[in-house]
């Protein structure tokens, strides 16, 4: 392998934009190989702007001896095309969230990397923020004591022309609507925090708020492995939005998670913070973050495969917050207690 990892880029929709920024800033490790999309004026477009060269086949990509890995872009369900293309030519695989649109599609997903022996990573950039991973710190060193209740939030907004998009908050396209498309990344952050989810009870719902197929409501309650107990709630029509949270009630202190800062109230009276504030995306504008996430993650990434080591986010985490956002679902359809294999 070359001193730089050569990757290619398929896909430049509306998620491409930090990846493209977070690349420009990692010049100095990554070499961009070329980019591929269906949409010819649409890759155009973004190439000029970042200074990427254009691919006209995604098979030229992965024939590339010069591109180790591929950074999948693509809406989830154009990715299991790519992803078995490139980890057939021995490329290495750094793809978008979700994996697929349904448990058994990622499964699949994860079996064919193993298969092929290329490393596998996904896109939850939420735990690289500092704030996040501050709070993993203190939890690995046992600091804040068990965790004994849980509350995650999400009250975010999407207005309808979000959702009029063809596609956008369908089954076919997406694989469902708030939980799978923007809760999936406070999920995934909550069960790096607290570990497996054993058992869920919840409903979800398609507001008349929104003309879409999927729902745009969920809410519920948690049984956690180790114990805890916690709720879920997560929209996309709580206007003007608000920032995501995971709240910790801990045997040694509070701890609030959000906006990119965590707040430590401590049973003796202290309070302490840590990180910085931040968007997060939960207003009308979905991009409204910074890229230094996806900076990091990608940059863990390319390490991880010049070291031959696993990434910080697997596809095995993928699948977990998959497999949670099913039993949610199934939850609800079947208004009944789904347990989870933990």
């Amino acid at each position: 392998m070359n001193a730089k990892l050569g990757l290619a880029v398929i896909g430049c929709g509306m998620a491409a934009k930090p990846h493209a920024l977070a690349l420009q800033a990692l010049s100095n490790m990554i070499d961009v190989r070329g980019v591929h999309a269906r949409d010819r004026q649409r890759l155009e477009r973004f190439a000029t702007e970042f200074g990427f060269p254009v691919s006209e086949k995604a098979e030229a990509l992965a024939a590339d001896p010069g591109v180790d890995a591929v950074l999948i872009l693509t809406p989830p369900n154009a990715r299991a095309a790519y992803v078995e293309l490139f980890a057939a030519a021995g490329k290495h695989v750094l793809c978008e969230k979700p994996l697929e649109r349904t448990v058994e599609a990622a499964e699949r997903i994860v079996q064919l990397c193993r298969d092929h022996a290329v490393t596998l990573g996904v896109v939850f950039q939420h735990r690289f923020r500092a704030a996040s991973q501050d709070l993993a710190r203190r939890l690995a060193m046992d600091e804040l004591g068990a965790i004994r209740m849980v509350r995650v939030d999400i009250p975010w907004w999407r207005d309808q022309g979000y959702y009029d998009e063809p596609g956008r908050g369908s089954y076919a396209r997406d694989g469902g609507g708030v939980l799978i498309c923007q809760a999936i990344h406070t999920l995934d952050l909550m069960l790096d925090l607290t570990g497996p989810v054993r058992a869920v009870q919840a409903m979800v719902a398609t507001t008349a708020l929104h003309r879409m197929e999927a729902e745009d409501f969920a809410a519920g309650t948690m049984e956690f492995a180790n114990g805890a107990v916690g709720s879920l709630f997560a929209t996309t029509a709580a206007y003007p939005g608000e920032p995501e949270s995971i709240r910790l009630e801990c045997d040694a202190a509070s701890v609030r998670l959000q906006s990119g800062t965590v707040t430590y109230s401590w049973r003796d009276g202290r309070v302490e913070t840590a990180g910085a504030e931040a968007r997060t995306g939960g207003g009308a504008d979905p991009m409204a973050f910074p890229m230094d996430w996806h900076r990091d993650l990608i940059a863990d990434f390319a390490e991880a495969v010049k070291r031959d080591q696993r990434p910080r986010v697997t596809g095995e985490d993928a699948l977990q917050v998959q497999r949670l956002i099913e039993a949610i679902e199934i939850s609800s359809s079947r208004r009944c207690r789904v347990e989870l294999s933990v």
